[in-house]
Parts: structure tokens; C-alpha cells; sequence
């Protein structure tokens, strides 16, 4: 018999049908596109108070509290503040919208707007609040801020402590007012026993936030709530309820809802039974040729019914019960070894493969299962997830993870001006110059940036600066950042903002000579002369980058702004060049606003704080973008906040 090497053993195992990988990789429980709530009237809504509206479009001014202006056109729900005579004579539960979805398991995903020192919020089935808040300027969130989860109420309890059970978001991840911001919830209904204590049904489990994510940022996982927050249009629970959105605390603005009802029952695996087989198993049916170390019935898919470590096959064999027909998907995780999941008789995870796809018809189905275990270092452990027609992605193992290998993560943290070196992969930004198409999907594309520093500050405001190129490539808000892929392992040199980032496009040139406020901006440093000079810190640790430039001396700081809405960024050049320019932002649709702000793509303001040089200027750019550039004498001065 030819012995095999483990790479050997990898190879054939792939060939004979053996699914193999390291561990179940269950997807996590975010939103998907799903159904969206149409916002072409306010059909979807039962009868609304004359706060809301639907528009085209709407912006804020930060210097106008309360106050969003709308467009005329469809898609946008707004609530705006009634005349205080008007909003008198109604009770605020009256002025929220209420869908008439109902809904119980739900995943929903939205943009909201907040209007400067506004106040709304979320509530799951009209009773569970997450909050929406103006919290631009805040360090640590409390449960009244931005993406929290809100207190429970008693009116009975001590003063002082009637609010309870509230849930502050991890970190502040919130963008500035009137900037859309993004919101992802997956939520689980209360569960409720189908026999009843005096014609009430019982309820058996908490309703749960699974997983809340602001702005990209996961903010809250596997929440529990007791019972309804405060401000709830009900006081007691059930399995079902709207969709509410609070409009009677301030401006606040809604587009692209969309959601996901898990309303359907999952399958059921059923008569499961077990055979343990010792040895390696290198094809299907060897297993058949030997008996079984040991064998019996089980209620749930395990690795632990058996007790040999190492080289040992474990075979399941029962009835998969199917009530909702339709496309299911089924992800398998075998650790240290090889697998295959086969239902009604045919492979579902095979190939290769650790997940499969397969239409299944409603009735009992013969379900199968092999796990084939056989590298030592790594313990046994089997995950099997399943997700399909109105049924959110779940386990049906005793595993909630097929891996073993889970690393400790390595954060740093910036409780003082802090500075550190990395690669850093900017996800969906071309290489400069590259043409890409409207169409392509650039959340596939990935630019590494192998010479950034990462600055960190105790405001909570941080950025990223690309020593090749003198530019500033992300800000970001909250915690600062993850360097697990630099220094685990081997690592790769790379490391992760940690909060709310605001990318700023591909790094290009700061500075350019241009014959004409036309002309193409350079896409590298040929002719340009540029050659950095690294960076001198001050006082505090706070970094100065500088470089050459068309020879002159470049001095290049980037510092928070009062109170963490954004950075200032000064560039001088000590003997600058003719027809000198700096490009200052770059954008699919930048705009002119009040008070000398600029909107960047809805997501970033701009504002210009000294531009000696001349006036500023938007311009088309050569791949479809938009630039906003400006003249440059000696000195520039702008702010970006975020």
C-alpha cells in the first residue's frame, strides 16, 4: 500500500468526493437585499400624521438645529417638526410611522439622515428601539446615542432608576448630521408556547438583537431584551408586530428599507442515527467493509459521539422533515479532515465544496452525513448550517463553530496620539489611474497601500496617510485598529481600521502643476519630482508629514477637530511652483452647500478654511468622477468632517 503525504491525502480526498476544509464558516446574520418597503406614497404606512412626507431628496444645514429641506420626487420618507400649535393636539405615539408590514424573525437594512441635534429611532414589531441620534460629537456612547439599544421604563421603581436594561452601542460609528447613514439589524422575535395560562400564551424565549451593525460597524451581537423599550406602542409581547419609526422627537429622514420576514418553519432532522468507524477513510464506502467502533441513536449532529481523537469516520444516517419547498443551502464544516452531506440520496455538499445548494420538495427526505477525520493536530469538530426559504441561516450541530483555530485578537488602542506603520487594503478603490466601468463591482476590488501610517488619537477620530503619494486615504470614527493580520502567525503586514471609516478615494498626488484647470490630474509622481521626507511629531506625538514637490518643501499636518467632528488638514509649501494646484476631494457627486461647505457622495462635508491660492472649482475627471480642486500660492487649509 503507498503511504500518502498529508498533501497527497488532501488531493485524493478531493478526487474520491470528500468535501475538505478546516472549519464551518456560518455566515453571519446580516440583512441581504431583500423585499423593500415602497416609498413612492405612504401606502405602506397606516394613517400618518401630517409630519410625514415622501421627497426626492433631502439635505440638512449644521448650523440649523432640528431642520432638514426637502426636493419634490418619490423614495424618501421624511419627518419633519410640526408648528407647536399643531403638534399640541397630538399624542406622540400618534406621529410616528407605523408599517402595515408585520413582522417576527426580521433582518432589515436602511439609510437614515438625522438632522443636527435631532432625535428618532427603530423600533422592531413597535417595541424594541434602536436609537437614532445626533451623536457626532460623542466619545462614549451612552443608551440614549446613536445605534444603542434603549432602556426599559417602570414608573414603580426608585427614582433615578426607572430607566433599566439599556444597551449603549459598542462605539460611536456615527456619521455627521445630514450625512446618510447605514443601518443593519438582525432581529429575533419572542417565542411563545403553543399551550396558554388562561387563554395567554407563555412566552418561552427572549426577543434578541442578533446582530446590529451601524455605518459597517457590528455595534451589538446577541442583545437579549427582557420585554418592550421605552416609548413602545405596546406593553406586552407577541410573536408578530409593525415596523415603527419614531417621528415625534425631531427631523429625520428614510430610504432604501428593505427586509427579510423568516416566517417559515426550518426543517427538522429526525431519527438520527450514528456509526463510528476506526481507521482513515479514503473513499466513500471503505467504511462498509469494517464494523463500527460503536454506534446508537442521537438527537443532534455531533463530533463528540466519538471518542477517538484521531482517524476515525463518523456516518449519520436519518429523515430530513421539509415543510416550506424550496432552493435551501447547506454549509459543512470538518475540521481536520473530510466530509459530504448527501440528501434524498444525492450529494448536497460534495466536491470539493464545503457548502451546496439543492431544491428540496416538501415530505421526509433521507438525510446522510460523513465526517472523516484524520490531521492529528487539529480536534475533532463538525458544524452543519442550514438556511433557506424564509428561514434565517442556523446550526443544527451541537457546534456553533467547526473551527478550532480562533486567535485572540490584536487591537491597539489610542488612549494617546498614537502613530503606527502597515500595509493597509483599501476594499473597492482603484489603483490610481485605472478606469473602471459604473457597472464593475468595486467592493471586489482591493488596493494595497504598502507605505501607510495609521494615526491615532484619544479624540476617536483617526486617518490613514500614503507616504507614497502624500495622501490621505481614510478617517475614520471610534476604536482605531486591528493588527490580528500583522503580527499573528507569520502575518501579512497588514492592518484594519476598527471604526467608521471614510474612505477618500485612490492616492494620488496632493499637489499638481497643471497647464489648465482642464487638464488631467497626474495619476503617479512622474515629472512631479516627489520624494518623501517622512514626518517630525510635536509636542503631543502629533505627526507633521513632509515631502518634495516640484522642489519645494512640503509641510503636511492633519489634526482633529475640536469635539472629533472630522481633521483639519494644513498643507504649505515653502516655494511653490507656477500653475500649482491641490486636489481637495474627489467623489461621484460633489456639491456646493451653504457656509462654504462641500457635499461629497452624501457621505463627507468639505469646507474650505483658508485657500489663498484662488477660487475653488468642480470639475468632470477623466473616469466619471468629479474633483474639487484649488489653486495654491503658498498655503491650503481644509476640513473634512464625517
Amino acid at each position: 500500500m503507498v503511504k500518502l503525504t498529508q498533501a497527497t491525502r488532501f488531493r485524493w480526498l478531493l478526487s474520491v468526493g470528500w468535501t475538505v476544509g478546516a472549519g464551518l464558516a456560518l455566515a453571519q446574520p446580516a440583512p441581504i437585499p431583500g423585499l423593500p418597503l415602497p416609498l413612492n406614497d405612504l401606502s405602506a404606512f397606516a394613517p400618518t400624521t401630517p409630519n410625514w412626507r415622501i421627497a426626492g431628496g433631502v439635505r440638512a444645514d449644521l448650523n440649523k438645529p432640528n431642520t432638514l429641506t426637502t426636493d419634490n420626487g418619490a423614495g424618501v420618507l421624511v419627518s419633519l417638526p410640526l408648528p407647536a400649535n399643531q403638534a399640541s393636539k397630538l399624542a406622540d405615539q400618534q406621529m410616528n410611522a407605523v408599517s402595515r408590514l408585520q413582522h417576527g424573525d426580521m433582518d432589515l437594512e436602511l439609510d437614515f439622515m438625522i438632522a443636527p441635534k435631532s432625535n428618532s429611532g427603530v423600533y422592531l414589531q413597535g417595541r424594541y428601539e434602536i436609537q437614532l441620534f445626533d451623536s457626532w460629537d460623542i466619545r462614549s456612547p451612552r443608551t440614549i446615542d446613536n445605534g444603542s439599544i434603549y432602556e426599559r421604563w417602570d414608573e414603580k421603581r426608585a427614582e433615578g432608576q426607572n430607566g433599566f436594561e439599556g444597551h449603549p452601542a459598542r462605539q460611536n460609528a456615527s456619521r455627521a448630521p445630514g450625512l446618510w447613514q447605514h443601518l443593519k439589524v438582525s432581529f429575533q422575535a419572542p417565542r411563545f408556547s403553543a399551550n396558554s395560562a388562561g387563554g395567554v400564551p407563555q412566552k418561552t424565549e427572549n426577543a434578541r438583537m442578533v446582530r446590529v451593525e451601524l455605518n459597517g460597524v457590528v455595534i451589538h451581537e446577541d442583545v437579549e431584551l427582557t420585554g418592550p423599550t421605552r416609548g413602545s406602542i405596546f406593553s406586552d409581547e407577541k410573536p408578530t408586530g409593525p415596523l415603527l419609526l419614531q417621528g415625534d422627537h425631531g427631523a429625520v429622514a428614510f430610504r432604501n428599507i428593505r427586509y427579510i420576514n423568516y416566517d417559515k418553519p426550518r426543517p427538522e432532522l429526525m431519527n438520527l442515527k450514528y456509526a463510528v468507524y476506526k481507521g482513515k477513510y479514503e473513499k466513500e464506502a471503505e467504511y462498509s467493509r469494517t464494523a463500527p467502533e460503536s454506534e446508537g441513536t442521537t438527537g443532534v449532529l455531533s463530533a463528540n459521539v466519538s471518542r477517538i481523537p484521531n482517524e476515525f469516520l463518523i456516518r449519520y444516517t436519518g429523515t430530513l422533515r421539509v415543510v416550506e419547498p424550496g432552493e435551501y443551502r447547506f454549509n459543512l464544516g470538518v475540521p481536520g479532515g473530510g466530509g459530504m452531506l448527501k440528501i434524498n440520496n444525492q450529494p448536497v455538499v460534495a466536491s470539493g465544496s464545503s457548502t451546496g445548494k439543492v431544491t428540496l420538495a416538501k415530505g421526509d427526505l433521507p438525510f446522510e452525513l460523513f465526517y472523516s477525520k484524520f490531521v492529528d493536530w487539529v480536534k475533532p469538530n463538525l458544524g452543519l448550517a442550514v438556511s433557506g426559504p424564509g428561514i434565517r441561516e442556523y446550526t443544527v450541530t451541537d457546534a456553533t463553530s467547526g473551527t478550532n483555530d480562533e486567535v485572540d485578537p490584536i487591537i491597539i488602542d489610542a488612549p494617546t496620539n498614537t502613530v503606527l506603520r502597515s500595509f493597509m487594503d483599501m476594499p473597492g478603490v482603484d489603483s490610481p489611474g485605472e478606469k473602471t466601468p459604473a457597472s464593475a463591482n468595486r467592493q471586489r476590488r482591493t488596493l494595497r497601500v504598502v507605505h501607510a501610517v495609521s494615526v491615532g488619537s484619544p479624540e476617536q477620530v483617526h486617518y490613514t496617510y500614503d507616504l507614497d503619494k502624500g495622501a490621505l486615504l481614510q478617517v475614520w470614527r471610534g476604536s482605531f485598529l486591528d493588527a490580528t493580520p500583522m503580527w499573528h502567525d507569520r502575518g501579512d503586514g497588514s492592518s484594519k481600521p476598527m471604526g467608521m471609516v471614510q474612505r477618500l478615494g485612490a492616492p494620488v498626488l496632493f499637489l499638481s502643476k497643471l497647464s489648465s484647470p482642464q487638464a488631467s490630474w497626474i495619476a503617479d509622481t512622474t515629472g512631479s519630482g516627489y520624494r518623501p521626507k517622512g514626518y517630525v511629531l510635536d509636542e503631543v506625538d502629533r505627526p507633521t508629514f513632509r515631502y518634495i514637490s516640484y522642489g519645494s518643501m512640503v509641510d503636511d499636518k492633519i489634526r482633529v477637530l475640536p469635539n472629533g467632528q472630522g481633521v483639519q488638514r494644513e498643507v504649505s509649501i515653502a516655494t511653490p511652483a507656477s500653475d500649482l494646484y491641490a486636489r481637495l476631494a474627489s467623489g461621484t457627486t460633489i456639491s456646493p452647500m451653504e457656509n462654504g461647505l462641500y457635499l461629497i457622495d452624501g457621505q463627507q462635508y468639505l469646507r474650505i478654511d483658508d485657500g489663498t491660492g484662488g477660487k475653488p472649482a468642480i470639475r468632470e475627471a477623466s473616469n466619471g468622477r468629479q474633483e474639487l480642486i484649488v489653486p495654491v500660492k503658498g498655503k491650503v487649509i481644509y476640513s473634512i468632517l464625517f
